[in-house]
């Protein structure tokens, strides 16, 4: 039953952006919601996988580091710019597709592997929306001076 409700909610997760967008549909409290969606859908996912997992101390820093980033990330963008700064790049969709991915290839992919890829493109995902807060926050900052 995990499986099936772990991939509807996933692949209308994929979708709804998409569809807001064809429709014209699309704006920023359809933002803030699909974030708190995906915040909520990790944090269910992890409740139901986290007791079953034996996951490495290296991983879990290196987990640690990026969630400091990300936060660190949102903390800067709410200071300058007055609102969440969560940025939709490219790279953390790929972060998301691959994390989706994961409870499926746990059978198959050990958790060493899959892990450090995982965690490989998060930490790059999460340096990239780093730079893109930074920079936009600049020009915040040179529109206002």
């Amino acid at each position: 039953m995990f499986y099936v409700l772990y991939l509807v909610a996933g692949f209308t997760d994929m979708i709804d952006g998409t569809v807001a967008r064809k429709t014209n549909t699309a704006n920023e409290f359809g933002s803030r919601l699909d974030t708190f969606a995906d915040i909520t859908f990790v944090v269910a996912c992890m409740i139901k996988l986290l007791p079953v997992l034996v996951i490495p101390v290296w991983l879990c820093i290196w987990i640690g580091v990026i969630a400091i980033i990300k936060v660190i990330n949102i903390i800067s963008g709410y200071i300058i710019q007055k609102k969440l700064a969560a940025k939709h790049t490219f790279m953390n969709k790929v972060t998301g597709i691959v994390l989706f991915i994961f409870p499926l290839t746990l059978s198959i992919v050990d958790l060493k592997y899959s892990g450090a890829f995982i965690c490989t493109i998060a930490f790059l995902a999460a340096m990239q929306e780093g730079h893109l807060i930074k920079i936009e926050n600049h020009k915040l900052k040179c529109l206002g001076s």
